[in-house]
């Protein structure tokens, strides 16, 4: 089953952020990782996650560095002290968010 668009678009931040505060990724790995994670689920494109990651370096929640790795250039990213506040941020607001839903649409066992 595919998620609608409109549900991932106020998610993917956190989710990218996520992944990023437990290990240094650069794209391409970025992209294998929330897909495990999400056992397919979420499925970006380097189309998409370019973008997300430059909006979170302007924004100050990662910063980008090179690194050769098998003997290739890669941009890798990493999650700021300013990021890592966003994701808790975003985490509590998330847990609200779930809650309340759960309870209007009667899947909290209230």
């Amino acid at each position: 089953m595919k998620v609608n668009k409109e549900l991932l678009k106020g998610s993917t931040a956190v989710l990218v952020l996520t992944t990023l505060a437990k290990q240094d990724q650069y794209g391409y790995e970025l992209i294998r990782e929330i897909e495990r994670q999400s056992e397919g689920v979420f499925a970006f494109k380097e189309g998409t996650l370019y973008p997300i990651l430059h909006t979170l370096e302007a924004e100050g929640w990662v910063e980008s560095y090179w690194q050769v790795h098998d003997g290739r250039k890669r941009k890798y990213y990493r999650i700021t002290d300013k990021g890592k506040q966003h994701v808790k941020e975003r985490k509590a607001e998330w847990q609200l968010f779930r809650t309340a839903v759960d309870r209007v649409i009667g899947e909290g066992g209230v």
